[in-house]
Order: C-alpha cells, then sequence, then structure tokens
C-alpha cells in the first residue's frame, strides 16, 4: 500500500474514532482499535505528516489529535461509496412519511425524521414558488361582498387571499370567474403567470368585467408575492447533545443563524437532487456556520428540484451515515410529492 493510501486509511481512523468516542484520538489507540497493519511507530510517523499536512490537530488540552476541516473534506471526498441504509431504516422512513396528508405535514415529518436518523438539526425548504407552477384556482364566495381566492401549486403550496368587492357579487358569477381563471393560469409557472394577468380583462366577458378588475390586483399579488420560501426546522437541541469541542465559542451564533433562515435558504440555492452537498466548516460563507457542517440534497424529480433538505450539525459528525440518511429521505419525500 502506497504511503498516501497508508495515510488516508490512518485519517479514516482517526475520523472515524474522533465522531464515535467525541475524543482526541492517539496513536496507541489507533494501533490497539484498527488493523492498520503497521507498527505504532509507523503510525506516529504518519499523524506527523498528517498534522504536517494540515488534515489533523492537536486541541491544546490533549495529547491525541482531531481532524480539521481540512481532514473531513478530504475523508468526505474519499468516501468509497455513502453506505445504503439498512431495510429496516428504509422500512422505517417510509412508514413515517407515508401517513401524512399535506405537503406540511410531510415537510413537518421530514424534519423530526431527519433529526431522529442524524441526531442533528434538520432543515426542509418549501418547494420553492421560483420552480411551481398553477395547479388549481379556487374562488369561494365567503359573504355578499367578499371572496376567497385560493390558489393551489404542482408542488403542493396553497396561498390564500380575502378579496373584498365594493358592490355586492353575483352568486352566478362565481363559478364563470373560477373556470376564466383556471382556463387562463392552469399549468402556467408562477414566474410567467402574473404577466398574463392584464390580458384577462382583454378575454373576460362584459358582464364579469367588473369582477375580474377586482379580483385582479389580489391575484398579482397571489401569483406574483406569494408567501416567503419557507424552512421547517427540527431536532435543535440536538446541538446542546455535543462536546465544548464542538463549537468552541458558544452555539448560539449558529442557533441565531438558523433562526434567520435566509442564511441556510441562501445555502439551500444550490441544491440538486443527483448530489448530496457537504460544506465542511470554514467553506460555509456565514460566519455562524464555520464551526458547523451542512449536509443537502435537492428533493424532487431527477430532473427539477422542488426544494431542499439537509441536516446542519458540528463538523464532528458521522458523514457516511448522515449522506446516506438526507439521501434516502429525499428520494422517499421526491416519490411521495410526485404522486400526489
Amino acid at each position: 500500500m502506497a504511503h498516501d493510501e497508508r495515510r488516508l486509511e490512518v485519517l479514516r481512523a482517526i475520523v472515524q474514532d474522533y465522531v464515535s468516542t467525541n475524543d482526541p484520538v492517539g496513536s496507541k489507540a489507533l494501533a490497539e482499535r484498527h488493523d492498520l497493519g503497521v507498527s505504532p511507530a509507523t503510525i506516529r510517523n504518519d499523524m506527523a505528516v498528517l498534522e504536517e499536512q494540515g488534515y489533523i490537530t492537536q486541541p491544546h488540552t490533549s495529547a491525541g489529535r482531531v481532524p480539521t476541516d481540512k481532514g473531513y473534506r478530504l475523508f468526505v471526498d474519499r468516501l468509497s461509496a455513502v453506505k445504503p441504509l439498512s431495510v429496516a431504516e428504509r422500512r422505517a422512513i417510509e412508514r413515517f412519511l407515508d401517513g401524512a396528508v399535506d405537503l406540511h405535514d410531510v415537510l413537518g415529518r421530514t424534519v423530526r425524521l431527519l433529526a431522529q436518523l442524524t441526531r442533528q438539526v434538520a432543515v426542509v425548504q418549501y418547494p420553492t414558488l421560483s420552480r411551481s407552477a398553477v395547479r388549481h384556482l379556487e374562488v369561494v364566495q365567503v359573504a355578499a361582498g367578499r371572496l376567497l381566492l385560493v390558489l393551489i401549486t404542482d408542488t403542493g403550496r396553497v396561498e390564500q387571499r380575502v378579496v373584498d368587492s365594493p358592490v355586492d357579487i353575483d352568486p352566478e358569477a362565481v363559478p364563470e370567474l373560477r373556470t376564466l381563471l383556471n382556463s387562463a393560469f392552469g399549468g402556467v409557472k408562477l414566474v410567467d403567470a402574473g404577466d398574463k394577468v392584464p390580458g384577462l380583462l382583454e378575454t373576460a366577458p362584459p358582464h364579469l368585467y367588473g369582477l375580474v378588475a377586482t379580483v385582479s390586483s389580489t391575484l398579482l399579488e397571489t401569483l406574483v408575492e406569494p408567501s416567503e420560501d419557507r424552512l421547517v426546522i427540527g431536532g435543535t437541541a440536538n446541538l446542546a447533545r455535543g462536546s465544548a469541542l464542538d463549537f468552541p465559542g458558544s452555539v448560539r451564533p449558529l442557533l441565531e443563524a438558523l433562526e434567520e433562515q435566509v442564511v441556510v435558504l441562501r445555502l439551500m440555492g444550490e441544491v440538486d437532487p443527483t448530489t448530496v452537498l457537504v460544506r465542511i466548516g470554514e467553506e460555509n460563507a456565514h460566519e455562524a456556520l464555520t464551526s458547523a457542517s451542512f449536509v443537502s440534497v435537492g428533493y424532487g424529480s431527477s430532473e427539477r428540484a422542488l426544494g431542499g433538505l439537509g441536516i446542519v450539525g458540528p463538523t464532528r459528525m458521522d458523514y457516511p451515515g448522515n449522506m446516506a440518511a438526507v439521501r434516502a429521505v429525499a428520494r422517499y419525500v421526491g416519490q411521495l410529492l410526485a404522486e400526489s
């Protein structure tokens, strides 16, 4: 085995031991716990080289070594394969998610499941509206001069707005309005839908002019500025379970960054349904995340990510296990939403 390969084995062993024991790792422990096929002196030598190259470092209070961000990065990049989840784990995912009644429930269950599987903080992004299309527009008369306008997207999001009319609305005009709106907007991408609102008045029959004019500004608001892309977060208590070495300063900035959501949504902007992305420590642009790792993937179909999901935790985490869990859950959520 070439020196580089052997050193990679030593690094792998250090990462595995540190993740599982939470204690800095010494050469003696490595020699005892792993069959590396070389003498403790050679292991010490390899550790010295790994330290010199910046893959491991020595915390002040200990004789052992811990991986650096660069060390974790090499470990993740050189994973031979992300181990698949066991049949039992996959069944548990199916059982847990299958009972969901709607999109909110699917995503709420997803964060709870991911937080349980990985014992990290789980984050799931609602399907982004920029990637959604109009499935249906429902119009319901709730009072003589008031309508409820409901937008349902093909990704399962629901947006509601109340429209007040200056005059009483003829109940018979409501189904006509519904038909008109759905023929104009059904299947249209939200990014294109706003442009079609002005043309509605031209195509509307004269007796519906007043009603179309009344709903058009609300319609524009619903289609063009639907509520913010949102995140569901679960398992923040898991952050408190680690050791003082995990977040040397305090875990608070990380919690505040998660609360802000914008930070995580920005990171989610780059998700892809075919690749699990791992950002380690300093690779996360936001300073609150520089002592954390973020493992994410897109969910949806292989052609189209609807949104992203992932986990945030200390850099000392079980990368192969967490990557497998994130990938498996994303696949299942994608299938569920495709069927709905």
